[in-house]
């Protein structure tokens, strides 16, 4: 690490969400998670975030969109009730894109859509877990 860096190489520094609108899609994260999202003074950019202070909290952008297409990494938001925020996606005008799926002793996890086509994932930690068991054929 350089002298003065907390971050080792190849860590998540922040993350960017693109719009076409990015006003809409600021307040759509607000009621959705309650990040923090403010404009920036002179310049078309949302500085976002997600919790007050680290560990845990990554902060990030939004902007206009600089680029066609889906090309972005899926990030996974905590979350406490995994149902009611697909709910909340759905109330919000965004779309469930894989339905809710355990991760063994670890947690349940769905992927979404944003009103605007960006995708991210949702995650519910519970060590209790387990895909519900095969029909027989």
């Amino acid at each position: 690490m350089k002298p003065g860096v907390e971050r080792p190489s190849g860590a998540v520094t922040h993350s960017e969400l693109y719009a076409e609108e990015p006003e809409g899609l600021a307040e759509f994260y607000r009621q959705l998670f309650g990040w923090r999202i403010e404009k920036a003074r002179a310049v078309d950019y949302f500085f976002i975030e997600t919790a007050p202070e680290p560990p845990g909290a990554i902060r990030g952008g939004l902007l206009r969109r600089p680029i066609e297409g889906p090309r972005s990494w899926v990030h996974y938001v905590h979350v406490d009730d995994l149902n009611e925020a697909l709910e909340r996606v759905v109330r919000l005008g965004g779309k469930v894109i894989r339905a809710q799926a355990a991760v063994p002793k670890t947690g349940w996890y769905a992927v979404a859509e944003d009103p605007q086509g960006n995708v991210f994932a949702l995650f519910e930690p519970d060590a209790k877990a387990f895909p519900p068991p095969e029909p027989d054929v």
